[in-house]
């Protein structure tokens, strides 16, 4: 299987850029919308979310309160560490079920699409990986028209991710997303250089 991460901080368009690469025929797992899922309907994680949280992480229709939950781990980073120890692994398993079905199974690679990449270390299990990148001012703009948050709550999520100047000596492909550089044009050459990387067993 050749896995290949997508990747980019909140606002930085990454989402834009795995539509572009899916119109390439290149399947593309969302994680964090399959950690989502799972946090929803995988009764072991449910579970485990209770004993962490207790029984308000769920609403009375038994769904993830996601805006409780997101104000407890974005101010306390040992509590957010402890909930990705839960969801990640949950995520990982439920990539392998999905790389392993058609017509992934017979993609020339795939991507797995996650804001988290090098936050949680998931480098290894990766060939390769694609950072988008674009200005903090221009991916607060992005976000405030995108889910109604504050500036401040957009910058204090921000806090959690690394920086690009962090993240971009240790990614093999960067993307602009600045509004001047073709999109299209880059994610093209980038998935030519990506084919002709040789797959790990």
């Amino acid at each position: 299987m050749k896995l290949i991460g997508l990747t980019g901080g909140i606002g930085s368009g990454k989402t834009t850029v795995a539509g572009l690469f899916r119109t390439l025929g290149i399947p593309v797992f969302e994680s964090d919308a399959r950690a989502k899922w799972l946090m929803n309907e995988d009764e072991i994680v449910r579970e485990q979310i209770i004993r962490l949280f207790g029984t308000d992480a769920y609403t009375n229709n038994q769904e993830l309160n996601r805006s409780w939950v997101a104000s407890k781990v974005f101010t306390d980073q040992a509590l957010l560490k402890q909930l990705n120890a839960i969801v990640h692994p949950a995520v990982y398993e439920d990539l392998k079920r999905w790389a392993a079905e058609e017509p992934q199974s017979s993609a020339p690679y795939l991507l797995q699409e996650s804001a988290i990449l090098f936050e949680e270390d998931l480098l290894s299990r990766l060939q390769a990986i694609i950072l988008v990148v674009a200005s903090e001012e221009t991916r607060i703009s992005r976000v405030l028209k995108r889910d109604g948050s504050t500036a401040d709550q957009i910058r204090n999520r921000m806090k959690f991710q690394w920086a690009d100047e962090k993240k971009i000596p240790l990614s093999d492909f960067i993307i602009f997303n600045d509004g001047e550089r073709s999109l299209i044009a880059q994610v093209m050459d980038i998935d030519q250089m990506i084919r002709n990387i040789r797959p790990t067993a």
